[in-house]
């Protein structure tokens, strides 16, 4: 056993082998610091997620494709973004990507351990966002798992839960992104394809931050306990 796996530790799931090179990267990955959540959102970077996956469920689905857009200072960074397709969803089928967003593309033909290993990187330590992240975070961590043998946990924030406690007034029903997309004029997306749904849900943080720093909400700590207290008292009903 090689020192880097020995470092890792949690590394035991059998039948994964990674090469030395894919274990220096993903060590190096596990030595970075962990985000500081009391950071202000202005100085703190998010990275939104979208995950293409072959069904509904989590615990069975295949990842088809991830997408993912940096949110550094409240501000969305066009050149800070990232889109792997694992298996097009479709014979034929090549999601485009947004015209708005010059995302990162997977390699053709690499494996997809290099791209998964990449994504970590790219992702390093920030405070994942997604709309909905149950499905994202699980189908995330069980193909992490399965490709790298790494149990990955990173903070996320949910914007589903986040966003009605911020916008009271909006009637959105539960878990539908579309209807905030409306109510704040976000168009020109292609709904359900992983970087458009990733970009056009980055657009929904960046107003969330704005919002709830004007609340005094200021930090991605403040919002995860927002987050925590919406999902309690549901749970209290």
């Amino acid at each position: 056993m090689s020192w880097f796996s020995r470092l890792l530790g949690a590394r035991n799931t059998p039948g994964v082998a990674l090469t030395a090179r894919q274990e220096q990267l993903l060590g190096g990955w596990q030595q970075l610091p962990d985000a500081d959540l009391r950071r202000s959102h202005y100085r703190c970077r998010y990275v939104v997620i979208d995950v293409e996956a072959s069904s509904g469920d989590p615990d069975t689905a295949r990842l088809l494709a991830i997408a993912a857009v940096a949110v550094i200072d409240g501000q969305i960074s066009f050149q800070d973004a990232w889109r792997l397709v694992l298996e097009e969803q479709a014979e034929g089928a090549n999601p485009a990507s947004s015209p708005d967003v010059a995302a990162t593309e997977s390699r053709a033909g690499s494996p997809p351990v290099d791209e998964l290993i990449a994504f970590l990187g790219f992702v390093g330590k920030a405070p994942m966002v997604a709309y909905n992240a149950r499905f994202a975070r699980r189908l995330l961590q069980r193909t992490l798992a399965e490709h790298l043998g790494v149990r990955v946990r990173l903070p996320w924030l949910d914007l589903a839960w986040i966003l009605p406690d911020l916008f009271r007034e909006v009637d959105a029903g539960p878990e539908r992104l579309d209807p905030w997309l409306e109510h704040f004029g976000i168009s020109s997306i292609r709904r359900h394809e992983a970087l458009s749904d990733a970009f056009a849900t980055a657009q929904l943080m960046q107003i969330a931050v704005a919002h709830a720093a004007r609340k005094g909400i200021d930090t991605p700590a403040s919002l995860r306990e927002l987050e925590k207290a919406r999902r309690h008292m549901h749970q209290s009903a």
